[in-house]
């Protein structure tokens, strides 16, 4: 109880402390409190697939005994499918053409995911961009039983379930829109005037055509000199570059522009010579542990982490476990906002139909979360948002609220509207308390993986607090891309170990935290005198 006392006494001297600005000694009101904001971008699910039925969330319609009430057109077999449980740990999902987007949503029904999953077909095969390699699975979702880590962050921080693609569309187009606001073709890659909206972007693989003339967010960064990085991690591409479901794997590196790196093809990031800023996934975390988080981090996977079909779930929550609790772990916790997300709807279903805001979208409903030691506890943010809100909450908090304005920005384009600007996009404000008392990083063990029917409710709970998040997604069903079947269940006797190994563990992170803490208050104290010093040592000398 003494070591939380402290730990906690810390934890608040720390975030006051970060909360200081260091140079003039006032103290830092509201969204300004943030210091260093993260977008983590994972790949392809929809929001009713991960969250449709998590508690309070507009999640899939149900009647009053919780049976689903919609059931999907299924034209193969002259049927329909209803919103199901999938325990698997490996999906297919479907195709998520802009074509599709539009089929799926079909003029606000909803009722396509089926019939476009089916069209592509089936191969034996993992090369073919036209067909998939296991049924469809598209009406399936996944609960706290296969995404314990989600929900335990839902569970204590914040959960955004009006969240939507910003584009009809693939990978590519969204990664875009992430850093950019829009998504387009340039036929002069000097001259941002000659781009047009464009939601296939299939040329620039075809060509190898290096022209995203328009302007993106780290343009603006570059101009007010704040500090940015995009990190990406090693291994293979997730997504296909003609957006088909399966399709040959290529080899990724942060040196390696690709539909989930396009930084490097941007001109303002050539003429700015911040190339280098986009990073390897590891400097990530190191910066993360040691305090030296760049103003604004955008994190994306390898496919092997992302949760793109056809990789595993598991694995990709082990990710961004290990990034979110590098964050927590680390000195710049206390002024950190973390944004989890994933790009597409992966051909999934959803219920909600997208607004129209201008010719390319909302794309359709994709989860959110908010990280933060002032993010709102166990708080389901309502709001309509797409990424665009991520870049306006950038600006707003690093650049005096200037947006990507191509009438103000000193670089015209023609992009359809300002997307930070749009009536209906919501405030991500809205998600934080800056009155309260920071939360304490609380980092989360590694999933223990558990056969069918093993669950306890009180293992079921997915709380961060405990020894083990518990995952009891089914071994992966075969025919994926790596063929076997999966991650081996627990035995009983890994039970008995964690068992025994619960205290151990409890004591081990309650003193780690103290440390962290402690260490933290104590470079935050050390760093404040240097600055003392600084100015005193710069002082003019008194006439006299």
């Amino acid at each position: 109880m003494r070591s939380r006392a402290v730990a906690a006494a810390l934890a608040v001297a720390a975030a006051v402390a970060l909360t200081t600005d260091r140079g003039s000694g006032q103290t830092l009101q509201g969204i300004h409190k943030i210091r260093h904001v993260v977008v983590i971008m994972q790949e392809n699910r929809s929001f009713d697939s991960y969250f449709g039925t998590y508690p309070g969330a507009d999640g899939i319609p149900r009647d009053a005994s919780g049976r689903p009430t919609v059931c999907v057109p299924d034209p193969k077999n002259r049927t329909c499918v209803t919103p199901h449980h999938d325990d698997h740990d490996r999906n297919f999902g479907g195709p998520h053409t802009a074509a599709d987007a539009v089929a799926d949503v079909d003029g606000g029904r909803m009722d396509g995911f089926v019939r476009q999953a089916e069209a592509t077909g089936l191969c034996a095969g993992t090369t073919d961009p036209r067909c998939v390699v296991g049924p469809p699975d598209v009406m399936g979702y996944h609960d706290r039983g296969e995404i314990p880590l989600y929900w335990s962050y839902a569970d204590r921080f914040v959960l955004q379930d009006h969240l939507f693609e910003p584009n009809l569309g693939w990978s590519l187009p969204a990664h875009l829109f992430l850093v950019s606001g829009w998504s387009a073709t340039c036929a002069d890659p000097l001259n941002a005037t000659t781009c047009e909206s464009d939601l296939d972007q299939f040329h620039h693989y075809e060509t190898g055509a290096h022209d995203y003339a328009w302007t993106d967010l780290t343009y603006l960064l570059h101009r007010r000199h704040i500090s940015w990085a995009y990190f990406v991690a090693a291994g293979n591409a997730p997504d296909c570059d003609d957006d088909a479901t399966t399709c040959p794997r290529r080899l990724q590196s942060a040196s390696t522009p690709s539909i989930w790196n396009p930084l490097p093809d941007f001109t303002t990031v050539n003429q700015d010579r911040e190339a280098g800023q986009v990073k390897d996934v590891g400097a990530f975390i190191g910066a993360a542990r040691h305090g030296q988080l760049p103003a604004v981090s955008w994190v994306v996977p390898g496919f092997d982490q992302s949760e793109h079909p056809n990789a595993l779930i598991s694995a990709g929550q082990d990710y961004v476990r290990t990034l979110v609790n590098a964050v927590m772990s680390g000195p710049d916790w206390g002024s950190t906002a973390i944004f989890l997300t994933w790009d597409d709807w992966g051909g999934f279903y959803d219920h909600l139909a997208p607004p129209r805001v201008d010719v390319n979208g909302y794309g359709l409903r994709v989860p959110g979360l908010v990280i933060s030691p002032f993010a709102r506890q166990h708080f389901i943010d309502h709001q309509v948002l797409s990424f665009d809100a991520y870049a306006k909450f950038i600006e707003d908090v690093f650049l005096g609220g200037q947006r990507l304005d191509p009438r103000l920005d000193g670089r015209p384009d023609p992009r359809p509207v300002v997307r930070e600007a749009v009536g209906i996009l919501g405030d991500l404000s809205a998600d934080f308390d800056f009155g309260q008392t920071p939360l304490l990083p609380a980092t989360t063990p590694r999933i223990l993986r558990l056969p069918p029917g093993s669950l306890s409710p009180a293992a079921g709970k997915g709380s961060s607090a405990s020894n083990v998040l518990v995952d009891r997604a089914v071994a992966d069903r075969p025919g994926g891309p790596e063929g076997g079947n999966g991650p081996t269940a627990a035995k009983p006797a890994d039970h008995a170990r964690a068992r025994a190994a619960a205290a151990r563990r409890r004591r081990a992170r309650a003193h780690e935290a103290v440390a962290i803490l402690a260490g933290t208050a104590l470079a935050l104290v050390a760093a404040g005198a240097a600055v003392t010093v600084e100015r005193r040592r710069r002082r003019p000398a008194m006439l006299l």
